[in-house]
């Protein structure tokens, strides 16, 4: 099996951009998607020429904004949405998966924002989704967004963003590590634990075509999940949005 995790940054515009055709390309059978920043009804209209999939899809109750979906070949089990925690659940920031042999998760995890302003409620989040995470009782993948590069390895200027920029502050770092610490293992470094390899690039300063960017999204795998996968994968020649899809081969 092929997982595949990608941010669109909004899938209307993606969309425009040949999405159809790019999920054809990509031939996953289980992908998460992330900031859909469109409301369910939105997300169906612009998956309308891709067949083959069951859909589902979580939306911010502010428009234009968040979002999640997931897009299976295989009917899951059973489909749960949020954290089960009000406070969390109003931007549709996750979607849970339950197949015979795992969970599958697509999350978006909140940006701790300009200034940082937003960095208190993000540790909270980080805490809460490792809780979450504990009561799963069969092998978890843990795909998205995290907004954060855990390593000095996974940013292009690491000295002049630690603890000044979202994404590469202490907490948050903390807050992979305490993931790594509680069995989970990010599936990119453990294949590949010196390549240099990014995911996300800044619209400005022609980032990408420069390669200045951030790993900044993941396939995180529980203990007893981690056997189950071949390699991990980083399609950077997938265009579209300021994102590029992140994978897992399953053996």
């Amino acid at each position: 099996m092929k997982l595949v995790s990608w941010n669109l940054n909004g899938i209307r515009a993606v969309e425009k951009k040949g999405l159809s055709d790019i999920i054809a390309h990509i031939n996953a059978d289980i992908i998460g998607f992330q900031e859909t920043k469109a409301q369910d009804d939105q997300v169906q209209a612009a998956l309308k020429n891709v067949s083959g999939y069951h859909i589902y899809s979580s939306s911010a109750i502010k428009k234009g904004y968040s979002g999640t979906a997931i897009l299976s070949k295989k009917k899951p089990i059973n489909v749960t949405y949020g954290l089960g925690i009000e406070e969390h659940d109003q931007e549709g920031r996750l979607i849970c998966a339950e197949y015979e042999s795992f969970y599958f998760i697509t999350v978006y995890v909140p940006n701790s924002g300009n200034q940082l302003v937003r960095l208190d409620y993000r540790k909270k989040w980080d805490k809460d989704l490792l809780e979450y995470l504990k009561k799963k009782n069969k092998p978890v993948f843990l795909s998205g967004d995290l907004n954060v590069a855990h390593q000095p390895i996974d940013l292009k200027n690491p000295k002049s963003n630690y603890n000044k920029t979202s994404g590469y502050t202490q907490d948050e770092i903390d807050g992979m590590t305490n993931f790594i610490n509680s069995g989970f293992t990010d599936t990119f470094r453990y294949f590949y634990p010196e390549k240099i390899k990014y995911s996300w690039w800044s619209y400005r300063f022609n980032a990408r075509a420069k390669n200045v960017g951030w790993r900044i999204d993941y396939f995180l795998a529980s203990k007893n999940a981690l056997e189950l996968v071949k390699d991990a994968f980083i399609m950077n020649d997938v265009m579209g949005s300021d994102h590029c899809p992140v994978g897992i081969d399953l053996r």
